[in-house]
């Protein structure tokens, strides 16, 4: 009797760990409506079109990261990729800057470590089209600025030129991903890289079909003159069991900048007149914001996918279609004080059954020495 209640208690410890791994790591999607309710957009979520998963901030530590980073964050960052790909199916891959916690302070050697763990992260999902940004962690503030570090690291990612940016069409759909960080800055030499970048997509875009516009991509929030966000979380710490951000900012430093810092009105208002584009995904905020600017151009600020970052993880799934609007889905993962709260009582149940099993073999050898 006592081996079938512990052969029960020990499949139930291993199907309710098991399914547990798979609900938390499971994302929870909900279609974000454009603010102007324009019904074209639940077309464009439900229809088939270029499906982009957009992820931030993932702050990966390479070399430095601890035990708990390696065993505990690290497996379950790559769960979140695996259960998305695996139930989105995302055609391709976009990572919004800060994709290392600490790169602005790494030599090349140090910078090895990351790109290797993100590669390991994201596993056999290599195979599908991806593009990194650089952002603030990842080369610094102006004053830190190494254009020969930026050249170093974008050769090693995909789709990036020596000053940080990228251009590229999928299936009709051109995207430019631009510095952000160089636009902060006066006047150096990868700033004047990516005003460069700016004034050929724009000569690119005047000889095209009247109409076409780009889908952009930044790690910092374009300037903003109004608030008028939609569904905009503002709180994202509010219910976490445990002080993520602190905890965020003792593993990984507070930033060069904090998480509120725009690109200032003027570089905004030089970019609406060069590139006209369609939609705006930036980062670095940390939460999820659909935001709509005077010009109607329409930005979506996508939430950090570490759990360094808040409790409640996320991200965006943005749906692509030729001279339709863009579908956008806000996605999110498990919270960390799910897992915490779960693996103490995991442990807890353990060490209670081997406190029963322990007293059970004491009673045994008492017993044992009273018949003696």
């Amino acid at each position: 009797m006592l081996i079938s209640w512990r052969s029960a208690l020990s499949l139930l410890l291993a199907s309710s760990l098991f399914f547990f791994d798979e609900w938390i790591s499971t994302p929870s999607c909900r279609f974000v409506p454009r603010a102007d309710h324009d019904p074209r957009d639940a077309a464009a979520d439900d229809r088939d079109g270029l499906k982009v998963m957009i992820a931030s901030d993932l702050l990966l530590m390479g070399s430095d990261a601890g035990f708990v980073d390696t065993y505990f964050g690290d497996y379950y960052l790559s769960k979140f990729f695996k259960k998305s790909f695996q139930t989105l199916k995302p055609d391709m891959l976009v990572v919004l800057g800060d994709f290392s916690a600490r790169g602005s302070e790494l030599t090349r050697r140090k910078w090895v470590p990351v790109l290797r763990q993100f590669h390991r992260l994201i596993g056999s999902l290599i195979t599908l089209p991806f593009h990194v940004i650089l952002g603030d962690r990842d080369i610094g503030d102006c004053s830190e600025l190494d254009s020969q570090l930026v050249d170093w690291i974008s050769s090693h990612l995909p789709g990036l030129d020596s000053a940080g940016c990228g251009a590229f069409e999928m299936e009709n759909i051109t995207f430019l991903s631009l510095n952000s960080v160089a636009l902060l800055c006066g006047n150096n030499a990868l700033r004047f890289g990516v005003e460069e970048v700016i004034e050929r997509e724009s000569l690119d875009f005047q000889t095209e079909i009247e109409g076409a516009r780009t889908e952009m991509t930044n790690d910092f929030s374009l300037g903003r003159s109004r608030n008028d966000g939609q569904h905009c979380h503002e709180k994202a710490y509010s219910n976490s069991l445990v002080d993520v951000n602190e905890l965020w900012q003792r593993l990984a430093g507070s930033g060069p900048y904090e998480s509120s810092h725009n690109i200032p009105p003027n570089a905004t208002e030089y970019i609406f007149q060069a590139l006209r584009p369609r939609i705006v995904f930036s980062g670095h905020s940390l939460d999820f914001c659909d935001y709509r600017h005077q010009d109607g151009t329409r930005e979506v600020t996508v939430p950090a996918m570490s759990w360094h970052a808040r409790d409640d993880p996320g991200f965006v799934i943005a749906t692509f279609r030729p001279g339709k609007s863009v579908g956008i889905s806000h996605c999110s993962l498990g919270r960390q004080s799910y897992a915490i709260i779960y693996i103490f009582m995991l442990v807890l149940l353990m060490l209670m059954i081997l406190l029963v099993k322990f007293l059970t073999t004491f009673r045994t050898i008492m017993m044992a020495v009273a018949l003696l």
